[in-house]
């Protein structure tokens, strides 16, 4: 492929204004409050993890993937190394086609990057169980998933979206972060990744929800 923070990671967190990622947790927090009326009714529990094991693509945006990875940066030695083999078996079973179970998941079922986690995981919840039908939500609460994810990428606009170790793959690449965190944008320099892994470039996206592709 290419050469292989959050705040706390300063390997990551050079150049990049904290204020990104305080814009990011406050539409977290904005989407919290208006999905509040409709989770009332949600069933989901602690260790209930169907979302993670058998649903849903896990997208997110380069902004989101780099607060993650300087979530990662809190796991040390053979913690550390376990996660990020989890992600690259991850990946490699996402690239051919099979179903992956989310590697950041623990024993007991529970998120271990949950403060971190992304919006793909914050917008889920189910009125019934999940079990061979998938996650049950409001139509109204779906909407408005629709709207903060653009939201997210237009605050992202630097930043592609994807699926979430193919997000993280990139930052394995230094070019790319000392790019991406210098503000730059250039989508060629990703454009094969881009094209094979179905990326998509977030300032392409638009209010109606259509997307342009890496290229």
């Amino acid at each position: 492929m290419m050469e292989g923070g959050r705040r706390g990671d300063s390997g990551l967190a050079e150049g990049l204004p904290d204020e990104k990622f305080a814009a990011l947790e406050a539409i977290y927090r904005v989407h919290e409050k208006a999905l509040q009326p409709f989770v009332k009714e949600a069933i989901c529990r602690p260790g209930c993890s169907f979302c993670c094991t058998h649903y849903g693509p896990l997208d997110i945006t380069t902004l989101e993937g780099l607060a993650i990875r300087g979530r990662l940066s809190a796991f040390k030695g053979r913690q550390q190394a376990r996660m990020q083999e989890r992600i690259r078996r991850n990946r490699k079973l996402k690239e051919m086609g099979e179903a992956a179970v989310c590697p950041f998941l623990d024993a007991a079922q529970r998120c271990r990057i949950y403060e971190a986690r992304p919006f793909s995981c914050r917008q889920l919840y189910s009125l019934q169980p999940c079990e061979g039908r998938g996650p049950t939500v409001h139509r109204q609460a779906a909407a408005l998933a629709k709207e903060t994810v653009q939201k997210i990428q237009r605050l992202d606009d630097t930043g592609y979206s994807g699926h979430l170790t193919y997000i993280l793959a990139l930052f394995d690449d230094r070019s790319f972060r000392r790019l991406y965190l210098a503000g730059g944008f250039d989508p060629a320099r990703i454009e094969s990744f881009g094209r094979s892994h179905g990326l998509v470039i977030n300032r392409g996206v638009s209010p109606a929800g259509g997307t342009a592709e890496a290229t």
